[in-house]
């Protein structure tokens, strides 16, 4: 009896892969794949029951992501970074912004708070009557934002405004120290005076290397002469020096000086300069010396020799109270006074002051007959 022939079942066709770049949805009935550990403790539980080896995969189905460009996300800096290995530590992050010292000292301020007008007004007699330096430290500290508030007016003037405000606080405390709370006026406005006096004085004072404002009116010049200027030619005047110096009540040459000094800069005086031949050397060597040379010192020494002989050759021909009075008084180093001498003699300050100047003509001959009209004798 023949038995008959069994076919084996067709194996399924693979499903087709889709075309490279086209979006691949999972079916319903798709099973979800286990992790690679669980499914190997599933595996080994199989083998263990008699199950044999697991079946192979026949065919691996790649499904090609969606790439969208321009992520916001890497613009804004918020990008994904791997997770740092337990090995390597992780690098430490950079800070997102610069510190500012001025906004790190307005923070500071900001955590004193402002007083009532009753607060104020206490802390100040408080320190007026008791001297108490904890009412003074109180004052100030509240007031540290109008500090901040008026240097910021000066910030064109001056670049680093923390200098400004520097400055402003000791014209704060110095106008606590002399602030009166019986006058009935305000710490702050009375400050105010005090910490822009402090401030301007400051600006002056460092402008350049070389202090510009010395008096009083090259000082109004330093603050307002390019501001008259702009002001009178907004107004069609031509800005001259003698109209500028009649507005601002000055004289005319210190306007002109200011207008040079502010529009020049500062000059070194070692910076090389050309001379006649070409080498180069500095202004300061070509600057003429104030000081009397080799030959005028050798001159004035040799003169002062003649005048001490011929002083101890007149000594000889003195006697008594010239002697006396020429000696203390003429050529001493401590010379004593005419009353003193008058008291040595038991005569008059008057009779000692004739004697005095007779003596002087006497002396002024004899010079002039030694040495001629090189020595004046006063």
């Amino acid at each position: 009896m023949t038995r008959p022939t069994q076919k084996p079942p067709k194996k399924p066709a693979a499903p087709s892969r889709p075309p490279r770049g086209a979006r691949t949805e999972p079916e319903p009935d798709t099973e979800v794949d286990e992790p690679r550990g669980h499914a190997a403790e599933r595996d080994e539980d199989d083998e263990r029951e008699g199950g044999g080896e697991p079946e192979a995969v026949d065919e691996v189905i790649e499904a090609a992501a969606e790439v969208v460009e321009g992520d916001d996300d890497e613009a804004f800096g918020f990008v994904d970074e791997p997770e740092p290995s337990p090995r390597r530590p992780a690098a430490p992050r950079s800070a997102l912004a610069r510190l500012d010292p001025l906004q790190q000292y307005l923070r500071e301020a900001q955590r004193h708070t402002l007083l009532t007008p009753d607060e104020e007004h206490s802390l100040a007699v408080r320190y007026v009557e008791t001297g108490d330096p904890l009412a003074a430290q109180r004052l100030v500290l509240a007031n540290l934002r109008l500090v901040v508030k008026l240097a910021y007016e000066y910030r064109r003037a001056y670049r680093n405004i923390l200098d400004l405000v520097q400055e402003g606080n000791f014209g704060l405390m110095q106008a606590v120290k002399r602030y009166d709370p019986y006058r009935g006026v305000k710490l702050s406005s009375y400050a105010a005076w005090w910490i822009r006096a402090y401030i301007l004085r400051f600006i002056l004072n460092n402008w350049r290397l070389v202090k510009l404002g010395t008096t009083q009116a090259q000082r109004k010049l330093f603050f307002n002469l390019n501001k008259e200027k702009a002001r009178l030619s907004a107004m069609g005047i031509e800005p001259t020096s003698a109209e500028i110096a009649s507005r601002l009540g000055v004289a005319e040459h210190e306007v002109t000086d200011m207008d040079r000094r502010l529009s020049s800069g500062e000059m070194s005086l070692d910076a090389p300069v050309g001379d006649s031949e070409g080498r180069p050397v500095s202004r300061l060597e070509m600057m003429p010396s104030t000081g009397s040379g080799p030959d005028a010192l050798v001159a004035e020494e040799e003169l002062q020799h003649l005048v001490k002989a011929a002083l101890a050759r007149y000594r000889v021909t003195l006697t008594g109270k010239e002697l006396v009075i020429f000696e203390r008084r003429m050529v001493a180093d401590e010379p004593l006074t005419l009353q003193e001498l008058g008291d040595q003699f038991g005569i008059s300050r008057e009779r000692v002051r004739q004697l005095e100047v007779r003596l002087t003509g006497k002396l002024r001959e004899f010079l002039r007959a030694e040495l001629g009209d090189a020595v004046a004798v006063g």
